[in-house]
């Protein structure tokens, strides 16, 4: 269970991230049509896994525009922008922002992803939402990074995500 504050109160999650050189475990989430995609989906490309509450907050709708300004100069890895949202709010998002770059994954019906991972969050107002993460998996999604922010109104470590992709 990782440790994480929400304004400065604590709060925990389910588990703990996938550490650096394991397997990323398989996934199923929902795109902005309706079509479901797999880890396999992506096969030989590097990913950003770039996990958030909700597109409804500033600092998650931050993060979504700052990776999808920095995906357009990433090679052979695409970003993967992962929540709880409804498929068409994320649609929504990226449609009124101009972003292209990144993809929209939802984790609504079944929360399994965030489970899996290790980053639900277990208890407080949040009970149930992603906390805020970053998994960055190499071509053969092993993962090579991770990033548990500890405070949720905080964005992610952008430079240490990008040095691990230089």
């Amino acid at each position: 269970m990782a440790k994480i504050t929400l304004k400065g109160n604590p709060f925990n999650t389910t588990g703990e991230l996938p550490k650096n050189g394991e397997n990323a475990k398989d996934f199923r989430l929902v795109k902005s049509d309706l079509s479901v995609v797999s880890l396999a989906d992506f096969k030989g490309q590097r990913l950003v896994l770039n996990i958030f509450p909700s597109l409804d907050t500033g600092v998650c709708a931050a993060s979504v525009r700052q990776f999808n300004k920095l995906a357009g100069d990433m090679k052979n890895t695409k970003v993967l922008c992962i929540s709880r949202d409804l498929p068409f709010a994320q649609a929504r998002f990226c449609g009124a922002e101009g972003l292209n770059n990144v993809i929209t994954l939802s984790d609504f019906a079944t929360g399994e992803f965030g489970k899996n991972y290790g980053l639900e969050i277990a208890d407080g107002p949040l009970a149930h939402l992603h906390s805020r993460a970053v998994v960055i998996l190499d071509e053969n999604h092993k993962v090579v990074y991770s990033q548990q922010v500890p405070e949720i109104v905080e964005e992610p470590d952008y430079n240490a995500a990008m040095k691990v992709l230089a």
